[in-house]
């Protein structure tokens, strides 16, 4: 996006700042390597910068944001009486109790110098904003946290959600404070619409998940796959929205001719109770492998048809992991008995990425520079 950009102002580009995990300056773009999905040292140095360059505008520019998912995390600065590890220890008590992204960015727009239209209010000019985005819906207040535009949120919706995901207890003492001083109105809320400063702040969505569909969709087809592409989002629990997912594409289906391509995107939650590693698309894997496994999507009256299921990030990170996501398909719990491996005993501690690594079925793509959350494809022979 940052070089899209430098191409076509060229030099009417004063400064630019990017911030990725891994971030390198290029032409008048300095560049901060930045955490995610929890903030860093990065990640604050960022976030000041970028507050910093807000304010130095002079009138007669504008100020251009080019957003993707993940920049709540790229971009922190903790609000007054915050330290970053009161961030980082909401964010991952928010991550593991299952919070999804409206739930996680409304607490962390209430903790923030710079989300919740905080970065636009800082500008003197115009703000000019592109995004890609990552989140079902395409809520350009929820998306990196809407640094650029007005909040709907409230600090007493922001405190409650402390209460749904773990209890006040879970929670740095400051944090709660913060929210709870909030809820009773003293501290100021974020920006809402028609804010002064927010009136010459406008906003493009330039990319989502129906992105990574067609491009799923148009590769099946050149491979000669008939196509059936689910604009239904898959949210909610992996575990359980996998079984619920992969039952109904499959059902919806059933008539169509093969070989077939099933496409679908969203993003889930994952609770975490256990001790293992992961990430949602693995979870949602492990959870679908004992369905495919049945027969499940066979024409009546024939054998079983070999079935292969794949979830992925789109960024190609998937939770505290290295690889995208994972692939199951007819064989997987046949091979995993041979391996003396249980499927349910890695599922309940949360350890998709040892159960996957161990087969090897991991998905491993690298980062992808992008992300409009996850793309889950069923193959059906």
């Amino acid at each position: 996006m940052a070089k899209a950009a430098a191409s076509v102002l060229k030099n009417r580009l004063r400064a630019g700042l990017l911030a990725a995990p891994a971030a390198e300056a290029f032409g008048s773009f300095d560049a901060i390597p930045a955490g995610h999905p929890v903030p860093d040292a990065g990640s604050e140095r960022a976030g000041r910068q970028a507050l910093d360059m807000a304010a130095s505008l002079q009138p007669d520019e504008t100020l251009l944001v080019l957003l993707s998912g993940g920049a709540s995390a790229l971009l922190a600065v903790p609000a007054d009486g915050l330290s970053l590890d009161d961030k980082q220890r909401a964010t991952v008590q928010l991550l593991r109790a299952g919070a999804d992204i409206h739930a996680l960015n409304t607490v962390r727009k209430h903790l923030s110098a710079i989300k919740g239209g905080w970065l636009a209010s800082r500008s003197a000019g115009p703000v000019r904003t592109f995004v890609i985005s990552d989140v079902v819906g395409d809520d350009v207040s929820v998306i990196a946290s809407g640094p650029t535009v007005p909040d709907p949120s409230t600090f007493a919706e922001a405190r409650q959600l402390l209460d749904r995901y773990g209890g006040a207890p879970a929670y740095p003492a400051a944090v709660v404070a913060r929210l709870d001083r909030g809820a009773r109105g003293e501290v100021p809320e974020t920006p809402k619409p028609m804010y002064p400063r927010l009136v010459r702040s406008d906003i493009k969505v330039i990319g989502s998940r129906r992105d990574a569909m067609l491009g799923a969709q148009g590769r099946a087809l050149g491979l000669g796959y008939e196509v059936v592409r689910i604009e239904e989002p898959v949210i909610g629990e992996a575990r359980v929205s996998a079984l619920a997912h992969v039952r109904a594409a499959v059902a919806s289906a059933q008539d169509r001719p093969r070989p077939l391509c099933i496409v679908s995107s969203g993003e889930t939650t994952v609770n975490v109770t256990g001790h293992g590693k992961g990430g949602r698309n693995q979870e949602f894997a492990l959870a679908a492998a004992e369905l495919l496994g049945t027969g499940l999507g066979s024409s009546p009256g024939r054998d079983p048809s070999p079935m292969a299921l794949a979830s992925v990030g789109t960024d190609g990170v998937d939770g505290p992991t290295d690889a995208a996501g994972a692939m199951v398909d007819s064989t997987t719990i046949a091979r995993a008995e041979r391996e003396g491996l249980r499927p349910d005993r890695f599922l309940s501690d949360n350890n998709a990425y040892a159960f996957f690594s161990a087969l090897g079925d991991l998905i491993h793509t690298g980062p992808t520079g992008t992300n409009v959350g996850d793309l889950q494809v069923i193959l059906l022979a």
